[in-house]
């Protein structure tokens, strides 16, 4: 029964959306791990001069995607989306996200498929603005959540495979393409420091050893380029500052952040 509405949604997503064809990895003027996505073929590649740009700030929690997202939401012509958290929180009065920092062996799977499939609206709705900013992505939700559940032995092999089956379908039919992530690196002792002070709910649970593991696979991600494909270049900034210091950050950072396209060319 649940197949049947899932199918007739992900055929409505491809009709929607132009898939596109994964380029080769280039290097790119002091970015780490830059891989360029090709236009669809015939007369849409005229379009690509047009293409609204996507940039996703990635981090591990308390790394202050937040405070970043907040900083250029007045910016004429960019649209911010944020993790849609509130619904991972509350869908028809259950909160699995609550449930799955309780128990990840038994939530695990139910969390991130529904993360999965959020991320994904997110992506595909469509662009307003010439610029849009993102709360992480879809592609971290896999490389980053998913992998540390199932290398920590809280996700059965059978559930990663079922997940990644889903994942590696929607990447090869559906554009979920982005043109630069912004890496706001932190230690994890600074994050579990901001954690404690922020106290949201669900976190007064999460150890340090879990933000541990968090950062070593976005380093191993965005750094290293061991671990998967790397889906835009990366822009490492520094963020174990406090809150003053990181809106000068990002204030020096603008155009390199807003303007993608100067990234791939090098300037």
């Amino acid at each position: 029964m649940l197949l049947r509405p899932l199918r007739g949604w992900a055929a409505r997503a491809v009709r929607r959306v132009e898939p596109r064809n994964q380029g080769s990895s280039v290097p790119g003027s002091g970015l780490r791990g830059a891989q360029l996505r090709v236009g669809p073929p015939g007369k849409n590649r005229e379009n690509v001069k047009e293409k609204k740009s996507v940039i996703c700030v990635e981090g591990n929690i308390a790394s202050g995607k937040t405070t970043c997202l907040d900083f250029f939401s007045s910016t004429t012509g960019l649209e911010v989306l944020t993790e849609p958290v509130s619904k991972w929180r509350d869908i028809r009065g259950q909160n699995p996200l609550g449930l799955m920092y309780l128990d990840p062996c038994r939530w695990g799977l139910t969390l991130q498929t529904y993360v999965q499939l959020t991320m994904l609206d997110q992506h595909t709705r469509p662009q307003t603005s010439p610029v849009r900013l993102m709360e992480r992505s879809i592609h971290s939700a896999r490389y980053i959540f998913v992998e540390n559940l199932y290398r920590s032995g809280k996700m059965p092999e059978v559930d990663y495979v079922v997940l990644s089956e889903w994942f590696d379908w929607i990447v090869n039919n559906i554009d979920v393409s982005i043109d630069l992530i912004v890496y706001l690196r932190t230690t994890p002792e600074t994050c579990y420091q901001r954690l404690k002070m922020r106290c949201r709910e669900e976190e007064n649970i999460i150890p340090l050893e879990y933000l541990v593991s968090i950062h070593n696979l976005y380093e191993e991600w965005l750094l290293k380029g061991s671990l998967f494909p790397v889906a835009a270049p990366v822009l490492v900034l520094e963020a174990d500052h406090d809150r003053q210091k990181m809106i000068e950050l990002f204030e020096q950072n603008r155009d390199r952040i807003l303007m993608p396209e100067n990234q791939k060319h090098g300037s």
